[in-house]
């Protein structure tokens, strides 16, 4: 595995491998004028690794996973995200322990993963098992072994600890929407960002983060291009670059906001504390809000609010594709695959449609009677 790095006006190159006994080693080279020159001096040393000049074999499971982490995903990636990747490495270590890669088989991995599904919703040994997937497709590339052991295997999991996302009917939008405005005070943001999330489906992170600067009164946009850490109580990066949005909003969203600008903050949502209200806040006050609405969904949640949007953009006909860009996904696909219990709930009034469609080809509305088309 090679790393590389700017050093001055020049570019300097890490390459690691692994001798017979399995013990890690490296070598260093410094003063390539291009990024380009330093990856030719890499390229070299995997020929050689091929040709059996440098051995690559012999390499323990585990500990390639924390490597192959550590030099492709840990800048990447959010804290949470990177706590995800070091929760799965103990895990290799717990069940392989010092097995080597390159005698680990289809069969053994799907025992393995058989084990961790039997406790583990079916959204986690998902996710699991796409990170370990990308991690092995890694060693492959690093001719450490031949083929996918985490090909074509069956996953399974808990469905009783598979909770489906609830969310709220156009009715029941509208009640929590009427009681939150009545509920407004400039002093308490919280309900002016749980009626941000309602209205354009942003992330929790991405509302705590906006500022006055990032919303646009004279075209009615609000600009998705960070996110707050409430960790370390500042900006990070989106999600991902296709998070980075322009979101159109209502000019009733924007009236109740202009209402902060009295709070003398350059980020929207400070409070009269001088903090951003928290998860734990939000959630809370989402359902007192709830509560007086009549609404009762145990399992809702701030977050959720983000699924009623899209039910909501869904059930009114709004075309996947924009649903897709302005949730800020990647591409439709994403969309579809997360929201799919959504799009199959709406199947049944879209089949209605199609039915009535279909009846009335070759109708004349006014005589309904039978005409031939061509």
């Amino acid at each position: 595995m090679a790393a590389f790095r700017k050093r001055g006006k020049g570019w300097e190159v890490r390459v690691s491998w692994y001798d017979e006994d399995g013990n890690r080693r490296f070598t260093q080279a410094s003063g390539f004028k291009t990024k380009m020159d330093a990856k030719a001096y890499a390229l070299e040393l995997e020929q050689s690794k091929t040709k059996g000049t440098i051995t690559s074999k012999n390499v323990v499971f585990a500990e390639y996973f924390v490597e192959w982490f550590k030099i492709y995903k840990q800048n990447k990636i959010a804290p949470v995200t990177a706590d995800l990747y070091r929760n799965i490495a103990n895990m290799l270590k717990q069940e392989f322990g010092k097995r080597k890669i390159d005698k680990i088989s289809r069969r053994d991995y799907q025992l393995f993963m058989n084990s961790f599904g039997e406790t583990h919703a079916k959204s986690t040994v998902q996710k699991v098992n796409s990170i370990i997937r990308a991690c092995v497709k890694s060693a492959i590339y690093d001719n450490l072994i031949a083929t996918d052991f985490t090909q074509n295997i069956e996953l399974i999991w808990d469905d009783n600890k598979t909770k489906k996302v609830e969310y709220l009917n156009v009715a029941e939008i509208s009640k929590l929407i009427a009681i939150t405005k009545r509920k407004l005070n400039h002093h308490f943001t919280s309900n002016y960002m749980i009626l941000t999330a309602i209205y354009t489906g942003m992330r929790q992170s991405e509302i705590a983060a906006l500022t006055w600067d990032d919303i646009n009164f004279n075209w009615q946009t609000i600009t998705v291009n960070k996110s707050w850490d409430y960790r370390t109580k500042a900006f990070k990066n989106t999600k991902n670059e296709s998070s980075k949005r322009v979101i159109k909003v209502t000019k009733e969203l924007l009236d109740l906001l202009s209402e902060l600008k009295q709070n003398g903050n350059s980020l929207v949502f400070v409070n009269q504390y001088g903090t951003i209200p928290s998860p734990t806040a939000l959630n809370k006050e989402l359902r007192n809000l709830m509560q007086e609405a009549n609404i009762n969904k145990k399992g809702y949640h701030f977050h959720s609010i983000r699924h009623s949007h899209v039910a909501l953009l869904l059930y009114k006909g709004v075309d996947l594709y924009a649903v897709s860009k302005r949730l800020g996904h990647s591409d439709i696909t994403m969309t579809a695959k997360k929201y799919a219990y959504l799009i199959d709930e709406l199947r049944s009034k879209t089949d209605k449609e199609i039915d009535t469609v279909l009846s009335n080809l070759g109708f004349n509305n006014d005589t309904d009677k039978y005409k031939k088309t061509i």
